[in-house]
């Protein structure tokens, strides 16, 4: 049995591709292939099935999740059953974008009732979804490391106080529209070499509400929407890095006629650290230590995010060595694992020496424990160094 094709590649989207992009590169798989349009064809009968498969997994949350987690194991069985057929192309079009084109169903395009001699798609009223609210949220390393909550204040649309969101205060004053009678659209019917062809439009009587309000509530305009200004309490777990956005369902604008709220969307802004570096769980630091403490050995303190800690300076530490602290770098979010501390030694050479020091340098100059005589772990440790040049 021959191995099944990776979902993304069979769509010709990539990894990141929004949900609306994938609903695109399925719409231009449908209409290519569907058997209707290609009666007899085998191939693409097969090319049909498996974009139908892959975007039954791709467009479901859950189903996307567990395919990018565990590929095609994690969703076996997940595709669409095509027992009872292959549906007409013009019911899978109307259900795949209804409300694609501001709710004109597939106008634009025509309709494709001649290509499977069945029942038309229906339009149907339009369900509004409001927009949705980006904003930044700026955070520091100590923050990130321990997880916090913020209070993000945003300025957005709600449902109107004064008449629920109706845009009329009584109910009576909300006609429905004789022109669409109540859908929004007006359909209008052309017959073709193709066979008969159904075109919808967004009604011009009421432009595309379904619905007609002759007595507009005067606080929001007949709209259903007032602006408000709110503040909100947002979660923010640990180790998130910059750049990634948290979705909070539902907290953007409100839409007309109580329909489905946007999002807030979260971008975490992640503030540099003065002392710290950072490589995904991973933190970086530099520690100067003096020649004497080089040579001879020491015990120095180092910061970390969680408190203070003492590291053993061998001796003879050479410049840029370092040493791994496990543990002590940031949390893995969603995870109970952490990065690592990566500590680097950088020996501080003093520019001004008084003649005192300096006769004691002189002194030690010609000392064959001075001269370089580097052993085969710090040739190695050398030769990345040039690497890095």
């Amino acid at each position: 049995m021959a191995e099944k094709r990776d979902y993304y590649e069979v769509l010709g989207v990539n990894r990141n591709a929004t949900p609306e992009e994938i609903k695109k590169a399925y719409r231009k798989m449908a209409i290519k292939y569907h058997p209707d349009k290609n009666p007899g064809d085998k191939e693409a009968e097969e090319k049909f099935k498996e974009a139908a498969e892959a975007y039954a997994v791709l467009s479901d949350p859950d189903k996307k999740a567990r395919y990018d987690q565990y590929g095609h194991a994690g969703v076996e069985g997940a595709g669409p059953d095509f027992s009872g057929g292959f549906g007409n192309l013009n019911d899978i079009l109307n259900d795949l974008f209804s409300g694609a084109f501001g709710g004109s169903g597939f106008g634009g395009f025509g309709g494709f009732g001649g290509f499977g001699g069945g029942r038309q798609g229906q339009p149907q009223q339009r369900v509004y979804r409001g927009r949705d609210i980006r904003v930044r949220v700026k955070l520091t390393l100590e923050e990130i490391a321990s997880g916090t909550e913020k209070e993000i204040t945003i300025e957005r649309s709600v449902p109107c106080k004064d008449c629920g969101g109706k845009g009329t205060k009584n109910s009576s004053d909300i006609k429905t529209c004789p022109g669409c009678n109540g859908t929004g659209q007006t359909a209008r019917v052309t017959n073709s070499f193709l066979g008969q062809t159904v075109t919808y439009s967004t009604c011009q009587q009421c432009g595309g509400e379904g619905k007609i309000i002759s007595n507009p509530c005067p606080t929001c305009s007949g709209t259903g929407l007032t602006r408000k200004r709110d503040t909100i309490k947002v979660k923010i777990p640990a180790g998130v890095e910059g750049g990634m956005q948290m979705t909070i369902q539902g907290e953007g604008h409100a839409a007309k006629n109580n329909g489905i709220n946007g999002d807030l969307l979260v971008v975490i802004e992640e503030q540099q650290h003065p002392d710290f570096s950072r490589n995904g769980s991973d933190l970086y630091y530099t520690k100067i230590i003096s020649l004497p403490e080089a040579i001879l050995g020491a015990d120095v303190e180092i910061p970390c995010i969680d408190g203070t800690y003492k590291v053993k300076v061998e001796p003879g530490t050479q410049s840029g060595t370092t040493v791994r602290l496990r543990g002590k770098g940031l949390p893995v979010l969603n995870s109970y694992s952490k990065g690592d501390l990566y500590v680097k030694f950088a020996v501080w050479i003093p520019k001004k020496l008084n003649r005192h020091e300096k006769e004691l340098i002189e002194s030690l100059k010609d000392s064959e424990s001075f001269k370089p005589a580097p052993t085969k772990e710090d040739k190695s440790f050398f030769d990345k160094l040039k690497d890095l040049f």
